[in-house]
């Protein structure tokens, strides 16, 4: 018994229709963000750079690790400062940066919670509202939180969401996934 060419087709595209409905969009896994133990909750497989980012007067090396899902973009960017005074002007830094970016969209910053992080500096976040946000390509959704380290040094994050998720969960699933040691 032989089958056609037409039915072997139809096989096949419900075979991948199938994988694809068994296939979530958000495919959540913890993954480790620098060197200080702590972990990011990522909807994907996230790719990973290296590179350096401009704050102020210096320019910082910057780990990130980052993947799209469910229409939106989810990274997490890394960097390692000398002391928490540091640490607290790269952040101040990086924020001001980030709002430059966003200098024609309405902004709300508000402080953030992220547990075991550093109270200096202070949690952070920055949020895109209103019409102007989606007429300039969508939300951004940003978190900054820091990491003291025993010996010192502070860990600074940034954590970011650009674009729609499919899933009204999504920001706040990646943004309270964060696992400081």
């Amino acid at each position: 018994m032989s089958i056609s060419r037409s039915t072997r087709r139809t096989l096949r595209a419900a075979a991948a229709a199938a994988l694809v409905a068994c296939s979530p969009t958000f495919n959540w896994r913890e993954v480790p963000v620098g060197d200080a133990g702590v972990t990011a909750l990522l909807p994907c497989k996230p790719d990973r750079a290296t590179r350096d980012l401009p704050l102020g007067a210096e320019s910082i090396p910057v780990d990130m690790a980052g993947c799209s899902a469910g229409g939106a973009t989810f990274a997490v960017a890394h960097a390692r400062a000398a002391s928490a005074e540091q640490a607290a002007a790269w952040v101040h830094a990086w924020r001001s940066a980030t709002r430059s970016q966003l200098a024609d969209v309405p902004v709300v910053e508000s402080a953030a919670a992220v547990a075991r992080a550093a109270s200096s500096p202070a949690p952070a976040r920055l949020d895109t509202q209103g019409a102007d946000a989606a007429a300039h390509g969508a939300g951004v959704h940003v978190l900054w939180f820091a990491h003291q380290g025993a010996d010192g040094s502070a860990s600074v994050y940034q954590a970011t969401v650009s674009g729609t998720p499919s899933s009204d969960e999504a920001v706040p699933t990646f943004f309270e996934g964060f696992r400081l040691p």
